[in-house]
């Protein structure tokens, strides 16, 4: 069977589908035909406004990559308020801070509205037409510009404009298409393939009795938050779970558990091993473990792992006796174990302790196996952005695309990224608001906002079966010169490839083939139409598929840590902990005037950048809150206020991510500092991840000092009236409760 003169197989690669088992199923009942219905886009909300009451729509949160189901409350064709969807697997009707931030994106008054076009130093207004017709000439069929001087560089993407974005990169004869996420995944991900032969297994927190966490921050920062809290609550209703966290800074989740326990940055995977050697004397354990590992494991003694760790020896014996008490268990590795040098080696000690405690195929498990591999995520990594930086510094890319990245602003210094930029001739940003990546292009194009656009959307983490969450438009768009990415990418794909792509004439019509063409997968028996309205009702598609296989698959010398001590370095004695904050991640949420006023929960600092460091290393160097500190990398240096932490490594100190712009808008520009840009080139040895925890700095006093905004204290909290004593941690002793 044909489709618009392309074979079937085609057909469905064209439109994200090509690899799922719908190539092999007949066509089925369907009543659009290609080419011949005019697909017309959604009702306009005018013609059933009641003044004063609300409508819900369903839709996808994209402020991360959980891709969270939201309900979005409109009135009299605004959206004002978001909320959970509660038939989504992944948010099961709630819905996280960041994601209610997603309706002021859309309100912003610093969007831009319009195409920019450089003109000198200066991007100047243009109109869409001649915005086109650059594009055009410098990067269509006549330009002479070949595949391979043709870059493109997008954050982590899924769902069908991922595929439209591939599509168009095979139609250039283009292999480079970099994924960049600046707070990458790819290390973890790295020693899942190792361990569990998957990306990413499934984690049952609410069937663990005891969950020990090394440094992963699953309620804040995590693969999905919201999912992992709403778990997070099973695992604490009775019997009560235990959770124990081991970290040189204190996280969310740290926050939350019942044992919080400092640990030398870099040395996680010591301490598991140690753990480790604690468990292996139990015979059953013994047995369950091969001898080399054995072996491995026995130089791990407590004493070692003390002084490697800077964990108190009686520690390690504890753990290891809550693992033993507390079956079934879960053993996770999380950013700061991973993010070094060894980071692979750390996390498959962290998860050997799963294999040895027969947690694999428990609360250890695979994930669903996608049927639609050309619309699943692609994880974003530094190697990626490193790869395609050294070539764009050798002159090979004329042309360069970018879209949902910002690498200007969170590429270190170090790679003189900006500089290897200006050296293509031709760049184009795909933005919602001018940073620091689009001033240093060429033309500037302004894209939807998530409310305003259709998309759809396929999660790393899927809790059960497959969700392909679908975003919809909430409201009409609020500035006319403003356009669907998917409408660009569409119009591009159509010079390269018209014949295969006429039968759409928007992303809309292209986005409702593709999921009706779905019917097949999820058995649903009405019309087409019936289908499309109940998928845009219930904002996703759950489709059934088979359990991805797991393993526990572990080589001695692949443990073996003995090595992985730091060099040290007297002029950098500190460890550098460049901590993601949950609201703003890689800086890319800074324009959001709500997130800059939320207190930091930890810290409750707003609106400013601080670094955080341990009170007693601060009092033996006579630093005190509000002092300017100058922090210095063998790359760089940034000035910053201090905040006294007790949730930190004395050795260690911690400066937030996202701050620190030079571009993005009033509410982001200016403030706070940027610590992407002193990370030291120190590099994962397996995967050339940069080692974002790798980095050593000095600290100096600069004789400056200014007051700490934050919503803490007496005045600002209790005002004056002391209504809630407070104990310091070290005082209450809290961690005796287990």
């Amino acid at each position: 069977m044909s489709e618009s003169g392309i074979n079937r197989r085609d057909f469905l690669k064209v439109l994200g589908l090509g690899g799922s088992s719908l190539a092999l199923t007949g066509c089925g009942n369907t009543d659009v035909q290609s080419g011949v219905e005019v697909v017309m886009p959604n009702v306009h909300p005018e013609d059933f406004v009641v003044p004063g009451l609300s409508v819900f729509y369903a839709s996808t949160c994209t402020q991360c990559g959980s891709a969270c189901g939201v309900m979005g409350r409109v009135r009299e064709g605004r959206v004002l308020k978001l909320e959970g969807n509660p038939e989504s697997k992944i948010s099961g009707g709630k819905i996280c801070g960041l994601g209610q931030a997603a309706v002021q994106a859309q309100y912003n008054p610093d969007r831009l509205t319009q195409p920019m076009v450089k003109e000198g130093d200066k991007l100047v207004p243009t109109t869409w037409e001649k915005a086109m017709a650059l594009l055009d000439d410098k990067t269509g069929p006549k330009s002479g510009i070949s595949g391979e001087q043709f870059a493109f560089v997008t954050g982590a993407t899924s769902g069908h404009l991922k595929a439209l974005i591939q599509n168009y990169m095979d139609s250039l004869g283009s292999k480079n298409h970099f994924v960049y996420e600046a707070v990458s995944p790819a290390i973890g991900f790295a020693a899942n393939r190792q361990v569990y032969g998957v990306d990413m297994p499934r984690l049952h927190l609410d069937k663990a009795k005891l969950i020990v966490s090394f440094g992963s921050d699953f309620l804040g920062t995590g693969a999905s938050p919201v999912h992992f809290a709403r778990e997070y609550a099973k695992f604490r209703k009775a019997p009560r779970g235990t959770l124990v966290q081991i970290e040189p800074k204190m996280t969310m989740t740290g926050a939350n558990a019942d044992r919080w326990i400092p640990i030398i940055p870099g040395t996680e995977g010591v301490f598991a091993l140690g753990v480790a050697n604690e468990l292996l004397n139990h015979e059953e354990y013994v047995r369950a473990t091969s001898p080399d590992i054995v072996a491995l494991v026995r130089k791990y003694d407590r004493e070692t792992v003390s002084r490697a760790t800077g964990v108190r020896p009686e520690l390690v014996a504890h753990v290891a006796a809550l693992l033993w008490e507390k079956t079934p268990s879960l053993v996770i590795s999380g950013a700061s174990a991973e993010g070094h040098v060894h980071g692979v080696q750390n996390a498959m000690a962290i998860q050997l302790l799963n294999k040895i405690l027969g947690n694999v195929g428990k609360t250890v498990d695979g994930q669903a196996q996608s049927p639609f591999p050309q619309i699943a995520p692609s994880a974003g990594s530094f190697a990626a952005l490193k790869a395609m930086n050294d070539e764009m510094g050798g002159g090979k890319f004329k042309a360069v695309f970018i879209h949902g990245a910002n690498p200007v602003f969170t590429a270190p210094s170090f790679m003189g990224f900006r500089e290897n930029l200006r050296k293509a001739p031709f760049k184009v940003a795909f933005v919602d608001a001018i940073d620091e990546t689009a001033q240093e292009c060429d033309l500037v194009l302004p894209i939807l906002t998530a409310v305003e656009d259709f998309g759809s959307h396929v999660a790393w983490y899927q809790p059960e079966g497959v969700e392909v969450s679908i975003q919809q438009p909430l409201m009409e768009k609020l500035h006319a010169d403003t356009r669907s990415m998917g409408d660009i990418m569409l119009d591009l794909v159509k010079v390269r490839r018209a014949e295969e792509y006429k039968a759409w004439p928007d992303f809309f019509s292209y986005l409702k083939t593709a999921v009706v063409a779905v019917k097949p997968v999820v058995k649903y028996t009405d019309t087409d139409e019936h289908f499309w309205y109940d998928v845009l009702s219930h904002g996703l598609i759950q489709v059934d598929a088979p359990q991805q296989e797991v393993g526990a698959n572990f080589a001695a010398a692949a443990l073996d840590l003995s090595s992985s001590a730091p060099v040290q370095d007297p002029k950098f004695p500190f460890y550098l902990i460049p901590s993601e904050r949950h609201n703003f991640r890689d800086g890319r949420h800074a324009n959001l005037g709500w997130l800059q006023e939320s207190p930091d929960p930890l810290t409750t600092v707003v609106w400013d950048s601080w670094a955080e460091i341990h009170p007693k290393t601060a009092a033996s160097m006579g630093i005190s809150e509000g002092d300017y500190l100058e922090i210095a990398s063998q790359n760089g240096m940034l000035k910053v206020k201090a905040y006294l932490f007790p949730g930190i490594h004395p050795d260690a100190i911690s400066i937030p991510l996202g701050q620190g712009h030079e571009a993005l808008g009033r509410f982001a520009q200016g403030v706070g500092v940027n610590p992407f840009r002193i990370l030291d080139p120190v590099f994962e040895k397996s995967t050339g991840e940069i080692a974002m925890y790798g980095t050593r700095v000095s600290v100096r006093k600069t004789g400056s000092k200014e007051t700490v905004v934050k919503d803490e204290g007496p005045y600002n909290t209790q005002l004056g009236r002391k209504l809630v004593v407070t104990l310091p941690a070290d005082v209450a002793q809290l961690s005796k409760e287990i």
